[in-house]
């Protein structure tokens, strides 16, 4: 189990970032401001999950996106592993002066598994397929693999006056490469890498603020990362 953990920290702090050209202005620092919430109905396998972003190119006035996500939650009583059936709503803009607006409505299945190491190192990974309705395409499918990893340096658990480092490093691949009317795009869709540092605010709440680079197809990009998550 000690040699796994070390293996995904490899992982995560090794993997490769590839550089491309693009539209985007790769030089400019962009900020996500996110909100994670989760949960559980009371006496109840079931419950509620979900997030909402702001995604900007600039710091905050030039929108990237706008992202609302929900979804319904099931966790096994046998096993410790999460699954949840969800919609999400997805807006996107062109960098700069544009007011182009790209909708998407998308549907996704997702398992998220903890898994402990010595204690203080403690991982999670999420298995995403998104089944995606993009304005202006055909219809599409995703594959998406996050491991995060997040280290407690002051306590012994993610409690109430913990400080954390947070890592993750995720990997979409696109289920299909012709989007209609003979337009075509690579089957790796983008890479995302994140280091950050947390504090937890209480036993249901925490914030998070990190740096995260983005590597599509065609370009690459550093993203400032704020984040609330909320369990109750």
């Amino acid at each position: 189990m000690k040699k796994f953990g070390i293996l995904l920290l490899s992982f995560i702090i090794g993997s490769p970032v590839l550089q491309a050209q693009g539209p985007v202005d790769e030089d400019q620092l962009g900020a996500w401001y996110m909100y994670f919430y989760q949960k559980r109905f009371s006496d109840s396998q079931f419950g509620v999950q979900g997030d909402f972003q702001y995604r900007a190119w600039n710091l905050a006035s030039d929108r990237e996106q706008l992202l609302l996500r929900s979804g319904f939650t099931y966790r096994p009583k046998s096993e410790d592993i999460l699954f949840t059936l969800g919609y999400a709503y997805i807006g996107t803009g062109a960098p700069g002066d544009s007011n182009e607006n790209v909708s998407e409505n998308r549907i996704y299945q997702e398992a998220l598994i903890p898994q402990k190491v010595a204690g203080r190192f403690l991982f999670t990974h999420r298995f995403r397929y998104e089944q995606r309705f993009v304005n202006g395409q055909d219809f599409r499918t995703r594959f998406r693999y996050n491991v995060f990893l997040n280290v407690v340096l002051n306590k012994e658990a993610l409690e109430k006056g913990a400080i954390y480092l947070a890592l993750y490093n995720e990997i979409f691949i696109n289920g299909e490469d012709e989007i209609g009317d003979g337009r075509s795009v690579e089957l790796f869709d983008r890479n995302r890498i994140y280091l950050g540092m947390g504090y937890t605010l209480s036993n249901s709440s925490r914030v998070q603020l990190g740096w995260m680079k983005q590597t599509t197809a065609n370009w690459s990009k550093g993203q400032l990362q704020f984040s609330l998550h909320q369990n109750f």
